[in-house]
């Protein structure tokens, strides 16, 4: 997780690593507010339900007696409930958390409760923050939260700056890349991170190791972007702090969950790169758009891109997340490594 021991630790050795290949590295440092939650639940008669509080929410603990809000807590489902001096409990969908918090709220409910459609924690985001405790939980917690029931609402959060760091490696004397080959090296809470997003970070490191002694290292960029869980920010900083370097590039490759074979390695981006690697084997390439990775940014800034994933494995964001292949790297780092090669033979910049 960004900001914490364990990412300094990463990024520590990651720089090692690529110093002894001969690379120099430079570390862009940047700030950034975060909402955190310190562990919040539902203390039930039967036990405690492990919850997220909603970014956005405030903190608290309160008492009450469980309602259950039909309709997906809309303001037509509170019409039908009398919530006031009580908890509420409302099913995810239909309309947005900041909507269902903020009907809670007119209804007189002293806190809201968010089941999730999935037995899965809910991580979720109130786009205007409320003096009012909102709590995910996975879909399975209804079992616990009968009408009636009482129960006790612990919500406890903090907001930290988060001193994170973006890692950037390249040939002694490349000041213009055409090439970047980047992933982000943090997690969330509660994540080890294997394959969201070690695998995209050992991908990158195996590329820059690979390429070391060749031309096209004299042609890129090596880059570990921080605080991409946090919305693509380490990205953001890149893209904003570089706008003359943008200009040159013709690729920007992401690496990002490569690690566990959930589908076949697809790379998803712009026409010319697709077009430019039509020859490549072992990735399928797609024209199109991909959100929520750090490719993002530099695809707004009209940079070519391609985004290399093999999708969401069981584990993502998950205390699981502990395992990945190192054959499913070793591939996608061939298969990477063609696609820059095609698009640069292709420009004529060989």
């Amino acid at each position: 997780m960004a900001g914490t021991p364990a990412n300094e630790l990463a990024r520590t050795y990651l720089e090692t690593q690529l110093r002894l290949l001969g690379y120099e590295t430079q570390r862009e440092p940047f700030t950034y507010p975060r909402f955190d939650d310190l562990g919040s639940g539902v203390t039930t008669t039967a036990g405690t339900v492990s919850g997220l509080a909603l970014e956005g929410s405030a903190g608290g603990s309160v008492s009450g007696a469980v309602v259950n809000v039909p309709e997906f807590g809309t303001s037509a489902g509170f019409a039908r409930v009398d919530v006031k001096g009580k908890l509420a409990v409302v099913a995810r969908g239909r309309i947005p958390f900041l909507e269902k918090a903020e009907n809670a709220q007119r209804a007189g409910a002293t806190g809201l409760i968010i089941l999730n459609s999935e037995n899965q924690p809910l991580r979720g985001r109130l786009t205007t923050p409320l003096a009012f405790p909102v709590l995910g939980v996975p879909a399975g917690a209804a079992e616990q939260l009968g009408d009636g029931q009482d129960v006790t609402l612990n919500v406890r959060v903090q907001q930290t700056t988060v001193q994170a760091q973006n890692l950037i490696a390249y040939k002694k004397g490349v000041t213009r890349p055409e090439v970047l080959f980047g992933a982000h090296l943090d997690s969330v809470p509660g994540a080890p991170g294997a394959n969201d997003n070690l695998s995209g970070t050992l991908t990158v490191l195996e590329l820059a190791r690979q390429t070391v002694n060749t031309p096209l290292s004299a042609r890129t960029y090596f880059v570990l972007f921080d605080g991409e869980e946090n919305g693509l920010l380490g990205a953001k900083h890149f893209t904003g702090r570089h706008p003359a370097l943008l200009g040159g590039l013709k690729a920007m490759l992401n690496f990002d969950m490569v690690g566990v074979d959930v589908q076949p390695l697809q790379a998803t981006g712009s026409r010319a790169l697709v077009n430019a690697a039509q020859a490549v084997s072992g990735v399928d390439l797609r024209e199109g758009q991909e959100s929520g990775s750090d490719h993002v940014p530099f695809q707004q800034q009209n940079v070519p891109v391609l985004f290399f994933h093999r999708g969401l494995d069981a584990n993502y964001h998950q205390p699981g997340d502990r395992v990945l292949d190192p054959q499913l790297i070793r591939a996608t780092v061939a298969a990477g490594l063609e696609v820059a090669q095609a698009v640069l033979a292709q420009q004529g910049s060989k």
